[in-house]
C-alpha cells in the first residue's frame, strides 16, 4: 500500500547488517572491496566495489527480486482470483470438446456470406437503374418546365418574412443511428447541386423531375434490405439525388464544390479502363494565362484517372520532352503516387521555344502501339489528349500512318485561349480520330470541357446497353459530410451506369448518369466474427490492384494539431506495405490473381503503438469474393487460432449468470443482429441476447455458436463475482488502495470486473471503457492486455502501466495467463515509487520502466549507459520494424501537388477579365466551374507539411534465457556498477545501479522512428519508378461500337450571359476571396 510499499520490507536500511556481509557499514571508497554490495552503498560510495568471481555480491539483489516477486505474486493471486478461475475451468475440462479449425473452409464460408451480402446491394442498384431508364424513356424534354424540388442546400431555409425560400420547403429531418446519427429523412430524397450549376437550368429541372421516379425505389430498397446505407443518382448534368435526404452544408468559403461527376465511382462506372497520353504545348506562345489554363487542364484530366488506368505526359516545343524522364517510352499506372508526381512536374513547366506537335503525336502513337501489342497497360481504351493554343496544319499523314483506318486511338483536342485562327485544324484532328474538340478560354471552362471526353468514352457501352457493375477502392467521403468528421467510415461503392433507351438518340450513346450505393466495410467484416479467429487472428480485404480495402493495421487517419484528417494515400496502401513480411509477394500475387490457398509466415507484429512486438507464426488462408474485384484473407495464429473450445451449458443456468451486474459483452461484436429492425437498434448486445434467450424477441437473429460460448463462460466465471465481493468487503483501510479493479475476459468477448475502490478514486477512468479501445474487445482486436498475456507462460503475471498522464502515482495493470490459453484475468493496483533509490523495475518483454522515479519511460532514454551494456551483453536485442504508413515533416516548397498555384491578385485579374469578356463577347465556353473555387480557396501555409513516408524504428526485446547479469561501466572519472535480476512469474526485471556515477558520456538509446531514405543511382532511381506491381485487369472492356456517331465531336456549345448568372459568379467569387 502507499503507506508501506511492499518492496521496502525486503530492502536493508542504511548501516544495517545482513547475514553474509563483511562489514556493518559501507566500506570506504578507498578499499574498493566487499563480500557483497550493501544497498546503502549505492548512496554513500563514490566508487562501487564488485570484485570479479565473488558470487556473494549478487545474492542480495537476487534475494530482493525473489522476495518482491513472491510477495507481489501473492498479492496479485489473491486479488485477481486467478487460482479460483483456473480451478473452475479445470473442473469442467472433462465436459469440453475441442474442435480443430479448418482455415480454408472458414475463409470460403466467410467469402460466400460476403458475396451474398454484396449481391443484395447490387440488386438494389439494378432496381434503381431500371427505374431511372424507364422514367427517362417516358419523359419528354420540356424547355419551359416549372418544377419545385427539395434542394438540399435550401431546405428548411426561411426569408426575412418567415416564409420558406424557393426550393427550400419544409423537409423533416430526424437523427438516425443507422446513418451515424445524422439528421436524415428516410421517406424522401433531396437534390444537391454544385455552386457552379444553375439550379433552375432547363436541363437540370427536366433531369430532377424525371428522377423523382427513384424515390419509391429508394424507400423500397431500404425496406427490403435495412442494412443498406446511402443510395444515390449522379446525373451527367451535375445534380446529385441522395437518399435519405439530408441538409447539405457549404464549406468554409460558402461554396458547394462537391460534383458527383468528379467522384471515382461515377468515372469508373461511366468508362472502361484507359491508356492516356497527355500531349501539352509548351512553346513560347503558351506563356502567361494560357500556360496556367493548360496546367490546370492536365491536372483535371489526371483527376479523372484511377487505379485501372495508365498514363504518361509529353511536353513539346522544339523538342519532345517527357515531363518525367524516367517514364520515357512507357505508360505507368495512374495510381495516386504517380498522379501526384505528375502534378508536381506539370506545375514546374515553362513555356519557351517553337512548337512541333507532329513529333509529339508520333511519339505518343508509338508508345500506345507498343503497349497494345505487348499486352500491357489497360488493354481497352487508348487516347491522346492534345493541349495546345493552335495547330498550323492537320497532320493528316501522321494519323493516316499510325491510326487509320481502325482508329484504335482516340484523339481529344483542347484549344487553349480565345484565338480561333487554327481552331479548324485542332477540331479536324479530333473529329477524324473518334475524339472530341473543346476550346478552353478561361480557368472557368476547364472542368466542364474535360468531362466531355468521359461521355465520348462511355458511348460504346451505352449503345450496347452494357450495365457493368463496378466496385470502388476504400474511401472516406469527407466532401459528403464535412461537418461529421468523427462519423466518417471507410466504405466501398457499388455503381452502375444509367443510359438513354430512346431509339432516336441511340447512336449518340447518351449517358444519363450513374446510380450507386455505399457499403461500409465494417458491415463486411461483421461476417468474419472475431471469436472464430483467435486472440491474434483477423480478416482483411484487398482489391484487384493489391490495395488494402480493410485491414486491422490500416491507419487511414493522422493527427494535425487537434484534428484527425485522412492521410493523402489512405486508400492506396498496398498489401505488401501492411503484410511486409511477405517479401517475395507470394501472398499478394495469389490474392490479386483471385486464387484460393494457404500460406504460413513468421511475422513480427507491433502492439502498444509500436512499443512492443509479438513474434508469431501466422497461417494465411485466402480466396476471392465472386462477382467483385476483391479478395478475402483470414489469419490464424499458431497456438491461438487452430482450435476452439465447445462447452455445454443449459440456457437456464447460463441465463441466470448472464444477469449478474458485473458482466458485459463486447458491444462491437455481433452476438445478435440489431441493425435491421428499428426497435432493436437501441439494444446493447447483452440486452439483445437476453431477450433472445428469454423468448421476448423471437425474431432476433443470433449467432448460436457464440451465444453458447458466452453461456458457458458466464457459468464458469460466475463464482468470481462472489469471490471479489467478499474480498472487497473484508479489505482493511491499510490495504484499501492496494488494488483498484479486478477484471477478466474470455475469448467470447465476455468481461467481468469489480471495483475495490470508489470510481472517484480510480487512477485511470478510461481503462476498460470505450475511452480506451486498446483495453476492450473491438471488432478489430482483442484487448492489448489479453494479447500480451497470451504470449506469456501460463500461471505468470504481466505488468504494465495504465495510469492516465498526470494522474499521480503510477498504477500497474496485471494480467494472469490461464492455462486454457483462452481466458485472461487481472487487476489494477497502485504501487508507490521508491523515490531516490536507484532501483528500477523493467518490463522484460521490452525495456519500459514499470516502477521507478520515471515510471513509464523507455529505459534507454533515462540511462543510455546501462541500456547499451544490456544490449551488448545480450539481455536485450534490437529488432528493426518498418512503418509504410507513416507521416513525415516535409520542408515547405513553393509548389502544389494538387493545383497550380496562383496569387490572389492574379486570380482576381483573370476572373475579372473573364467576366468582362463574357459580358462583351459571349464566348464559346461553359459557366463558372469548381476549378476556380479550388484555386481561389487553395491556401499554403509556410511551414513544414506532413507527407506520407516510410520509416524504420527499433523495438527492444528481452532474451528470456538470461535470468541475471551484472557489469561495470567505465564512465571517465568513475565506474558505474549495475545488477539486473529477473523476477519470477512476471515480465519484470529488477535493476540496481549506481546513482552517483555520472555516465552521461553515453548517449541515450532512443525509440525514435527515422525516415527511410532511398538513396539510389539515377538508373536505380528510374528502375524503381518504372517498376510495376502485379495487378488484375477488370473483366470487361468497351472501347468501340460500329453504330457510334463519331461526328458528334464538339465545338459549338455557347452559354447565355444572363444577369442572374453574372451576379452568381460575382457573389461566388467574392465569397472565395473573403
Amino acid at each position: 500500500s502507499p503507506k508501506e510499499p511492499a518492496l521496502k520490507k525486503f530492502l536493508p536500511d542504511k548501516k544495517s547488517r545482513l547475514p553474509g556481509t563483511c562489514s556493518s557499514v559501507c566500506p570506504p571508497p578507498s578499499t574498493g572491496h566487499c563480500d557483497w554490495l550493501p544497498f546503502s552503498c549505492l548512496e554513500e560510495s563514490s566508487r562501487l566495489c564488485m570484485p570479479p568471481g565473488i558470487p556473494g555480491c549478487l545474492s542480495p539483489v537476487k534475494s530482493w527480486a525473489d522476495a518482491f516477486g513472491a510477495e507481489i505474486y501473492s498479492i496479485m493471486t489473491k486479488y485477481s482470483g486467478s487460482l479460483l478461475l483456473q480451478k473452475k475451468y479445470k473442473d469442467v475440462e472433462p465436459t469440453l470438446k475441442i474442435k480443430e479449425v479448418d482455415g480454408l473452409e472458414l475463409v470460403k464460408k466467410f467469402s460466400e456470406e460476403m458475396e451474398s451480402m454484396l449481391r443484395r446491394k447490387v440488386e438494389a442498384v439494378e432496381r434503381l437503374v431500371e427505374a431511372a431508364e424507364d422514367a427517362d424513356l417516358n419523359h419528354e424534354f420540356n424547355s419551359s418546365l416549372v418544377f419545385d424540388y427539395y434542394n438540399s442546400l435550401l431546405i428548411n431555409e426561411k426569408d426575412e418574412n418567415d416564409n420558406y425560400v424557393e426550393l427550400g420547403d419544409e423537409f423533416i429531418l430526424e437523427p438516425n443511428e443507422h446513418f451515424n446519427n445524422l439528421l436524415v429523412n428516410t421517406t424522401y430524397s433531396d437534390v444537391q447541386l454544385p455552386t457552379n450549376v444553375y439550379n433552375k437550368d432547363p436541363g437540370i429541372l427536366n433531369g430532377v423531375y424525371m428522377s423523382e421516379a427513384l424515390n419509391p425505389i429508394f424507400v423500397d430498397n431500404f425496406q427490403r434490405d435495412p442494412t443498406l446505407t446511402w443510395q444515390y443518382f449522379g446525373s451527367s448534368t451535375g445534380f446529385f439525388r441522395l437518399y435519405p435526404g439530408i441538409k447539405w452544408m457549404p464549406d468554409e468559403n460558402g461554396v458547394i464544390s462537391f460534383d458527383c461527376r468528379n467522384r471515382g465511382w461515377y468515372i469508373q462506372a461511366a468508362t472502361s479502363p484507359k491508356d492516356i497520353i497527355i500531349v501539352v504545348d509548351i512553346s513560347g506562345s503558351m506563356k502567361g494565362l494560357l500556360m496556367t489554363i493548360a496546367k490546370h487542364t492536365i491536372i483535371t484530366i489526371l483527376d479523372t484517372l484511377g487505379e485501372n488506368d495508365f498514363v504518361n505526359i509529353i511536353a513539346y516545343n522544339d523538342y519532345v520532352h517527357y515531363v518525367e524522364p524516367c517514364f520515357k517510352g512507357i505508360l505507368v499506372q495512374a495510381d495516386r503516387d504517380n498522379r501526384e508526381h505528375f502534378k508536381q512536374l506539370v506545375d514546374e513547366l515553362q513555356a519557351k521555344g517553337v512548337g512541333t506537335v507532329n513529333k509529339a503525336v508520333l511519339e505518343s502513337f508509338k508508345i500506345l502501339r507498343e503497349f497494345r501489342e505487348a499486352g500491357q497497360g489497360g488493354l481497352c481504351n487508348q487516347a491522346i489528349m492534345l493541349i495546345t493554343d493552335g495547330a498550323v496544319e492537320d497532320y493528316e499523314s501522321v494519323f493516316e500512318k499510325y491510326n487509320w483506318p481502325d482508329r484504335k486511338v482516340r484523339v481529344f483536342t483542347y484549344l487553349i485561349g480565345r484565338e480561333v485562327t487554327f481552331a479548324q485544324n485542332v477540331k479536324w484532328i479530333a473529329c477524324n480520330n473518334k475524339g472530341y474538340y473543346t476550346q478552353i478560354s478561361t480557368l472557368a471552362d476547364v472542368q466542364e470541357n474535360v468531362m466531355e471526353y468521359l461521355h465520348v468514352l462511355s458511348r460504346p457501352m451505352v449503345i450496347n446497353h452494357d450495365h457493368d457493375i463496378i466496385w470502388t477502392e476504400a474511401y472516406m467521403d469527407s466532401a459528403l459530410f464535412a461537418s461529421q468528421a468523427q462519423s466518417l467510415l471507410l466504405m466501398t461503392t457499388v455503381a452502375m451506369p444509367v443510359f438513354s433507351k430512346k431509339n432516336e438518340t441511340r447512336s449518340h450513346g447518351i449517358l444519363l448518369g450513374v446510380v450507386g450505393s455505399d457499403v461500409p466495410l465494417r458491415e463486411l467484416l461483421k461476417l468474419a466474427p472475431r471469436y472464430k479467429l483467435g486472440v491474434h487472428g483477423y480478416a482483411f480485404l484487398n482489391t484487384n490492384n493489391g490495395y488494402i480495402l480493410s485491414h486491422p493495421d490500416l491507419r487511414p487517419l493522422y493527427r494535425e494539431g487537434k484534428k484527425l484528417k485522412p492521410k493523402p494515400n489512405y486508400n492506396s496502401v498496398d498489401l505488401s506495405e501492411v503484410e511486409w513480411e511477405d517479401q517475395d509477394e507470394i501472398l499478394r500475387t495469389a490474392m490479386i490473381n483471385g486464387e484460393t490457398g494457404y500460406l504460413a509466415m513468421d511475422v513480427k507484429v507491433p502492439v502498444d503503438k509500436g512499443k512492443r512486438v509479438l513474434f508469431l507464426t501466422n497461417d494465411y488462408f485466402f480466396t476471392d469474393i465472386s462477382g467483385t474485384p476483391f479478395s478475402l484473407g483470414v489469419v490464424l495464429s499458431r497456438g491461438h487460432g487452430e482450435y476452439i473450445l465447445l462447452g455445454n451449458t443449459s440456457v437456464e443456468e447460463g441465463l441466470h449468470d448472464l444477469l449478474q451486474p458485473d458482466l458485459t459483452l463486447a458491444n462491437e461484436w455481433i452476438y445478435c443482429i440489431t441493425d435491421i429492425d428499428p426497435d432493436h437498434r437501441k439494444l446493447s448486445q447483452l440486452e439483445a441476447m437476453i431477450r433472445f434467450l428469454t423468448g421476448e424477441e423471437p425474431d432476433l437473429e443470433c449467432d448460436e455458436d457464440l451465444v453458447q460460448e458466452v453461456l458457458f463462460d458466464a457459468v464458469v466465471t460466475a463464482p468470481m463475482e462472489a469471490y471479489w465481493t467478499a474480498l472487497a468487503l473484508n479489505m482493511s483501510d491499510e490495504t484499501e488502495q492496494e488494488v483498484e479493479t479486478a477484471f477478466l475476459g474470455t475469448r467470447a468477448g465476455l468481461m467481468r470486473s469489480l471495483l475495490y475502490v470508489g470510481s472517484e478514486k480510480l487512477s485511470n477512468r478510461k481503462f476498460l471503457t470505450l475511452g480506451d479501445k486498446e483495453s476492450i474487445f473491438t471488432m478489430d482486436h482483442f484487448p492489448l492486455w489479453y494479447r500480451r498475456a497470451a504470449e506469456h507462460p501460463p500461471g505468470s503475471f504481466i505488468y504494465s502501466i495504465t495510469s492516465e498522464e498526470g494522474a499521480g502515482n503510477p498504477r500497474l495493470s496485471t494480467t494472469v495467463v490461464d492455462p486454457t490459453a483462452s481466458r485472461q484475468n487481472g487487476l489494477v493496483s497502485p504501487v508507490e515509487s521508491l523515490g531516490t533509490l536507484s532501483l528500477t523495475f523493467l518490463s522484460s518483454l521490452s525495456p519500459f520502466i514499470t516502477l521507478s522515479v520515471q515510471t513509464g519511460k523507455f529505459f534507454g532514454e533515462v540511462d543510455g549507459s546501462v541500456m547499451t551494456q544490456l544490449l551488448n551483453m545480450g539481455m536485450f536485442r534490437q529488432v528493426t520494424m518498418y512503418d509504410y504508413q507513416a507521416m513525415c515533416k516535409m520542408p515547405y516548397h513553393h509548389h502544389s501537388g494538387a493545383r497550380p498555384l496562383l496569387s490572389p491578385i492574379y486570380t482576381f485579374l483573370a476572373a475579372v477579365k473573364w467576366l468582362i469578356t463574357l459580358c462583351l463577347s459571349v464566348p464559346q465556353s461553359s459557366f463558372l466551374t469548381s476549378s476556380l473555387f479550388a484555386i481561389a480557396a487553395h491556401k499554403h501555409k509556410k511551414h513544414d507539411m506532413l507527407q506520407p513516408c516510410d520509416t524504420e524504428y527499433p523495438v527492444f526485446v528481452y532474451e528470456s534465457t538470461i535470468k541475471e547479469t551484472n557489469g561495470l561501466i567505465e564512465c571517465g572519472d568513475c565506474q558505474k556498477m549495475f545488477v539486473a535480476q529477473q523476477i519470477v512469474n512476471s515480465n519484470l526485471l529488477l535493476l540496481v545501479t549506481d546513482a552517483t556515477c555520472d555516465c552521461s558520456i553515453f548517449p541515450p538509446v532512443l525509440l525514435e522512428a527515422k525516415e527511410v531514405k532511398y538513396i539510389l543511382l539515377l538508373s536505380q532511381h528510374c528502375d524503381r519508378m518504372r517498376s510495376q506491381k502485379l495487378r488484375r485487369r477488370p473483366d470487361t472492356c468497351h472501347a468501340f461500337h460500329p453504330e457510334e456517331n463519331a461526328q458528334d465531336c464538339g465545338g459549338a456549345a455557347e452559354i447565355s450571359a444572363s444577369l442572374t448568372l453574372l451576379l452568381l459568379a460575382l457573389v461566388t467569387f467574392a465569397l472565395l476571396l473573403r
